[in-house]
């Protein structure tokens, strides 16, 4: 008497696919992309293919085996067959690879998915739950980059608050940012700032020198008050004569 022998089933002989979990992603900030809006893995709920034997036959082993391989996630699946990806699908990649190391703007991702010709609608949805999760936050983008430009490029408030205005970072958001400047820190920079200038300008004229280092400070949104009054220091620390030079430049 012969005995038949039933096999159970596998993952492979299903038809089941890796699920979203398995696919690579990243986010940026707080929040992850599991609380993004995705579509379910292909192939999900399937269950035993009909048809004849149990796939593990001749030829079976290898079938199975091809179909786990060309499994895949949902938007690779519908690139293979030349169908169009979901919109919102789309956004969200678009939004998380520029994510990547750098903070970006609301305006700026904006601007990215509108390039890409996403829908406004599609764009808009997508924008807004990465504002709900944190990956956009412009108040601290404003923060950071105020410290940031400050301290590396010895901005002023007037320079920052240019820069900031092309990223699109609301007003009264900006307005908070640089007011978080202490005006005695941004005198201080000044005065670094044409101290380092200084050296170069020997040799030259008292007028050329002040409007030269008064010109400088002007370029990175110093005012020009706060310039002539550092400017004027600076020299005569150096034994310039400085009489008349309360005049503006």
């Amino acid at each position: 008497m012969t005995r038949r022998t039933e096999w159970p089933g596998t993952a492979a002989e299903s038809g089941e696919g890796p699920g979203p979990e398995s696919a690579a992603g990243h986010t940026t900030g707080s929040g992850s992309e599991s609380d993004l809006p995705h579509e379910p893995a292909a192939g999900a709920g399937r269950g035993r293919g009909s048809g004849s034997g149990s796939g593990f036959g001749e030829g079976g082993g290898r079938r199975s085996r091809s179909r786990s391989r060309s499994s895949g996630s949902p938007s690779s699946s519908r690139a293979e067959k030349g169908e169009p990806r979901d919109p919102v699908e789309q956004a969200r990649d678009v939004c998380l690879r520029l994510l990547t190391g750098t903070p970006r703007t609301r305006k700026q991702l904006a601007d990215a998915l509108r390039k890409r010709e996403i829908p406004d609608e599609a764009a808009e949805a997508v924008l807004s739950r990465f504002e709900d999760v944190g990956l956009i936050n412009d108040a601290a983008f404003a923060d950071a980059w105020v410290e940031s430009r400050h301290r590396g490029r010895g901005l002023a408030r007037r320079a920052l608050v240019r820069e900031l205005r092309t990223k699109g970072v609301d007003t009264t958001v900006i307005d908070e940012a640089v007011g978080r400047l202490d005006p005695d820190q941004e005198e201080a920079t000044a005065r670094e700032l044409v101290s380092r200038k200084l050296r170069s300008t020997r040799g030259l004229d008292r007028d050329k020198r002040l409007r030269r280092l008064a010109g400088m400070l002007a370029r990175k949104g110093y005012g020009e008050g706060m310039a002539l009054r550092v400017v004027r220091r600076a020299l005569e620390e150096e034994g310039e004569d400085t009489e008349g030079l309360d005049e503006p430049f």
